[in-house]
């Protein structure tokens, strides 16, 4: 449900203390998590939460695969289950390691992400439903979407807010969570889609949210996450999902800092961080940007390393020098 502020479709909602205070608490722990290096740094952590995040993500529509199992299948091993399920994992894992792929502002990308995602369990796959629909729950029906023909506007419309409006990306991944739990754009994959989609827009404001599975947590308050969807809908507008999500986010973060260990950065793995951010051209204040307690002696060091190893070139001199990644 839109409704228009000035120039801009602003889906309803109210920031309160309890939003705020979220937002605080999150923004002080992604400090933490990136001055710790311990996602980029550790490519296990990486794998083993983008599987905890399929896992989770699939087991609130009904999948029955286990962590090991989408493991195996992530290695390429057999694994015996329900062929749905397993074609499930599949097209997720396509799906998430294509997250760079995809623009978190465009329809275009929601409908090739929705393709990949259900890619044999549809009839049409990555195209906007074209009939009418409720969610149901225990027989009972708990929401009825809008008529299939506005579909396409509101989706416009949200995608337009994403795209223009200035809010925190904290806030907008999860409107537009709400919101397509609300429009139910797709005949099947619109849970699955919202929480997609969050990640993309955290990823937008924060790359470390790629690896971040905070769905395993809406796994385990699933009552409490569709008991939220259905007080909004009442509500009319969102606030009660944004206070559910942020604390959700502010949880997974702190059990990602509380069973997880620093890494100490050497040179190699200062250097190897860096280039990964894509900085080009850049100063060697940008540098110690990155590296805050780096002293600037051994970011020269660092730099003067990458040039000779030729993971970048350097032009100008003294306050003037700028670095450029290699190709």
């Amino acid at each position: 449900m839109i409704v228009s502020f000035d120039t801009i479709l602003r889906p309803p909602y109210e920031l309160n203390q309890t939003i705020l205070k979220y937002v605080a608490s999150i923004s002080e722990k992604i400090g933490e998590v990136n001055a710790s290096f311990i996602v980029k740094a550790s490519p296990e952590l990486r794998k083993r939460n983008n599987i905890k995040t399929i896992q989770s993500s699939l087991q609130i529509e009904g999948n029955t695969l286990s962590e090991q199992e989408i493991t195996a299948i992530l290695d390429d091993k057999r694994v015996l289950g329900p062929k749905q399920d397993i074609l499930e994992v599949e097209n997720a894992i396509r799906v998430y390691d294509s997250l760079n792929d995809f623009k978190f502002d465009s329809v275009r990308s929601f409908l090739q992400a929705h393709k990949m995602l259900m890619q044999g369990l549809v009839e049409t796959p990555g195209a906007f439903r074209r009939k009418g629909v409720g969610v149901m729950k225990v027989s009972q029906i708990k929401h009825v979407a809008p008529p299939a023909g506005n579909v396409k506007f509101l989706m416009n419309d949200l995608f337009h807010y994403l795209k223009h409006d200035d809010e925190l990306a904290l806030i907008k991944s999860c409107v537009f969570h709400y919101e397509t739990e609300f429009i139910h754009p797709f005949d099947d994959g619109n849970g699955r889609m919202g929480r997609l989609w969050q990640t993309l827009i955290l990823m937008s404001h924060q790359p470390l949210f790629q690896h971040v599975p905070f769905e395993t947590l809406i796994a385990k308050t699933q009552d409490d996450y569709y008991k939220t969807l259905s007080l909004c809908d009442k509500a009319g507008k969102s606030d009660a999902f944004i206070e559910y999500m942020l604390s959700i986010l502010d949880e997974a973060l702190r059990d990602l800092l509380s069973v997880s260990r620093p890494i100490t950065m050497n040179q190699q793995r200062r250097l190897s961080h860096f280039c990964s951010l894509n900085k080009s051209p850049f100063t060697r204040k940008d540098y110690i940007h990155v590296f805050k307690n780096l002293s600037s002696a051994s970011a020269s060091r660092d730099l003067k390393a990458g040039v000779d190893s030729g993971l970048f070139s350097k032009s100008g001199d003294k306050n003037s020098t700028l670095y450029r990644l290699s190709i």
